[in-house]
C-alpha cells in the first residue's frame, strides 16, 4: 500500500524516519520511499534500455544507467512528500553477476554488462575440462557461470584487453550507482562472494583465486568490501543536485537482490525458503555453514553476517514471459492498455481455461539461458495444429515452474522439505500461476503484502546503517507480512510429476544439441 503526504503521522512526538531503497533488476530501475513502519510512500520506475550488439551480449549504456537511477530517486521523493532532509539513510538492491567498469578518469571504462550476457560461455566450458572450476571450488563453493565477473574479464582480457588496462574498479551494479551518489568506491560482500571473487573460508580477495582465471592484473582494480548495512559514504553535492537527496544522507553498501528479495520476504532463520520468479529463476535459503557436496550450484554470504545463501538459480522464469507477450500478444496487449485493461488478466484467464491434463506442449524456458546448458535456447516443442496461443502461455507458466522444480530439488537434497515457500516477483502477482507453483511442488506458497521486494530490502539495510532497526530479524519481524497461502491440492500432483517427466526428457534428448545450433563455434 503506498500512503502520500497525507499519511505521514508523528511517532511517539517525533518525526518518522524515511528510508530509500533503488533496486535496479534485469529490466527496470527503480527508487522508493518508505516510512520506518514499512509503508511505501511512493515508488518510481523507469524501463531500463537493453543493448543486444550480437547474440549473447546484453550490455547497458552506464551513463544512461546514472541517469535513470538519479530520476527514480527524484520522482519518487517528491511523489512521497517528505522533506529530504527526514531520509535517514538509502541503500541498494541489484541483479547479481555480470560487469560495471569505471575507469581511470571516474567514467564509464566499458558498457555495463548484465546477468543474461552469454559471451563467457567458451571460457566457462574450458575451465571445467581443464580442472580450474575443480581448484575453484574448494575456495568459493560455487560453480563457475559465464555472466559472473571472472568470466566476463577473462573475455575483456583476451578481446579488448585495453579496456582492463583503462579500469581502475570493478563494480557490480550496485557498487557502481553508489559511487555515483558518493563519490566513494566500494564493493559488497553479498554480491562479490556470489561472483568467484572472494574466497568462502577467509571472507577476503584471494590472490590465487584470481590466478587460476589468469586476472591477476585485476588484484589492485577490486574495491575495498563492505557488509550490506555499512556506511560508504554519503549522497555528494553534486549528486544531491541530480537526486534530489539532501547531501550528506548516509549511503549504505547495499545487497544483491536475491539477498534483498529474501530478507524482504522473512527469510531471516534456516526454516524458510524463498523462490523469485523474476529474469532470473531464484531458489535459496539460509544456513551457517556453505553446502560444500558440490550438490547446489551457488553459495554466497548472506547479508545477515554469519549466514550463507545457498542457492539455485539461472536466467529462466518470468522473462520468458515477457518475451511471449512482447512477440506474440503485443496486438493484444496494445488493444487491452486502450481499454483500460491488463494482459496479466487475459494471460491469467487462458491459463485457467485449461486444465494441465488437457496439455501435453513443453515450453523450455532458456531465452535468456539456461541451467541445463549454456548454450541452451528457449523452445516448444509438441506443437499440432490444435493447439492456439492458450496452450502456449500455459505452457510457458508451467516450463517456468519446472525450472524453478528442477532447482528446489537440488537444494532439498540437503536440507528438509520447508512447511512453506516465499514467493516473490511477477509470478507472485498471479493467482493462477501462484496454483501451479504450489501444486507441481506440493509445497505450499505463501505470498508477502509488499510486492516491492528489492526496494524493501534495501531500506532494510539503509535503516540497520542508519540505527532505525536493531538487525535484520528486528526490520523483518517489523515490516514482512504474509498475505496470502495457497495449498497445493493433492489430486494434481500425479498430474503434475508426469508433466515435469516428460520436461526433463525434452530437456535430456536436446543435450547436444545446442552447441549444433548456435554453429559450433561461435
Amino acid at each position: 500500500m503506498f500512503r502520500g503526504a497525507a499519511f505521514r503521522k508523528e511517532r511517539k512526538g517525533r518525526k518518522l524516519k524515511y528510508l530509500v531503497g533503488v533496486d535496479n533488476g534485469g529490466t527496470f530501475v527503480k527508487a522508493g520511499v518508505a516510512d520506518e513502519n514499512g509503508q511505501l510512500l511512493a515508488v518510481a520506475r523507469e524501463p531500463i534500455q537493453n543493448l543486444t550488439p550480437q547474440p549473447g551480449f546484453t550490455e547497458r549504456d552506464m551513463d544512461a544507467l546514472w541517469e535513470q537511477n538519479a530520476k527514480v530517486i527524484r520522482t519518487a521523493v517528491e511523489k512521497s512528500g517528505i522533506d529530504p532532509a527526514d531520509v535517514a539513510g538509502v541503500s541498494f538492491s541489484g541483479h547479481g553477476k555480470g560487469l560495471y567498469l569505471v575507469g581511470k578518469d571516474g567514467k564509464p571504462s566499458y558498457r555495463g554488462i548484465l546477468s543474461t550476457d552469454n559471451r563467457a560461455w567458451k571460457y566457462v566450458k574450458q575451465w571445467k575440462s581443464d580442472g580450474t572450476a575443480e581448484k575453484v571450488y574448494k575456495k568459493t563453493y560455487q560453480d563457475i557461470l559465464a555472466c559472473q565477473p571472472v568470466s566476463l574479464l577473462a573475455w575483456l582480457r583476451d578481446n579488448e584487453p585495453e579496456v582492463l588496462e583503462n579500469t581502475r574498479y570493478v563494480f557490480s551494479i550496485n557498487d557502481y550507482i553508489r559511487y555515483c551518489l558518493t563519490g566513494t568506491a566500494n564493493g559488497e560482500y553479498t554480491n562479490f562472494s556470489g561472483a568467484n571473487l572472494i574466497n568462502l573460508d577467509t571472507a577476503e580477495y584471494d590472490r590465487e583465486l584470481l590466478s587460476y582465471f589468469g586476472l591477476e592484473m585485476v588484484w589492485d582494480k577490486l574495491p575495498p568490501l563492505k557488509f550490506s548495512a555499512d556506511v560508504c559514504g554519503t549522497v555528494t553535492e553534486k549528486a544531491e543536485a541530480e537526486t534530489g537527496l539532501k547531501a550528506g544522507t548516509p549511503v549504505m553498501a547495499g545487497m544483491f537482490d536475491v539477498d534483498a528479495c529474501g530478507i524482504a520476504s522473512g527469510i531471516y532463520d534456516e526454516e524458510p525458503m524463498c523462490m523469485i520468479a523474476g529474469t532470473w529463476s531464484i531458489n535459496e535459503y539460509i544456513t551457517k555453514q556453505p553446502i560444500v557436496n558440490g550438490t547446489v550450484a551457488l553459495n554466497s554470504m548472506f547479508c545477515i553476517p554469519g549466514y550463507f545463501l545457498i542457492e539455485e538459480s539461472s536466467p529462466t522464469s518470468a522473462g520468458n514471459m515477457q518475451w511471449f507477450i512482447d512477440e506474440l500478444l503485443a496486438e493484444k496487449k496494445e488493444e487491452l492498455k486502450k481499454q483500460g485493461k491488463s494482459i496479466y488478466d487475459v494471460t491469467n484467464e487462458w491459463v485457467s481455461s485449461i486444465e494441465p491434463q488437457d496439455s501435453s506442449v513443453v515450453f523450455l524456458p532458456f531465452l535468456n539461458g539456461s541451467n541445463e546448458d549454456p548454450l541452451a535456447a528457449g523452445s516448444f516443442v509438441g506443437l499440432t495444429d490444435f493447439h492456439d496461443r492458450r496452450h502456449m502461455l500455459r505452457a510457458v507458466y508451467e516450463g517456468i515452474v519446472f525450472s524453478h522444480l528442477t532447482h528446489v530439488n537440488r537444494l532439498l537434497k540437503n536440507r528438509e522439505k520447508p512447511e512453506a515457500i516465499r514467493l516473490a516477483g511477477g509470478a507472485a502477482n498471479s493467482d493462477v500461476w501462484v496454483q501451479i507453483f504450489a501444486d507441481a511442488l506440493q509445497i505450499p506458497i505463501e505470498t508477502v503484502e509488499c510486492q516491492e521486494q528489492g526496494i524493501m530490502g534495501a531500506a532494510m539495510a539503509a535503516g540497520i546503517g542508519a540505527g532505525v532497526y536493531g538487525g535484520y530479524s528486528d526490520a523483518a519481524a517489523k515490516l514482512v507480512h504474509v498475505s496470502k497461502k495457497v495449498m497445493p491440492r493433492p489430486e494434481y500432483k500425479e498430474i503434475y510429476e508426469k508433466k515435469y517427466r516428460n520436461y526433463r526428457m525434452v530437456v535430456d534428448a536436446l543435450s547436444g544439441v545446442w552447441e549444433a545450433l548456435r554453429g559450433g563455434d561461435q
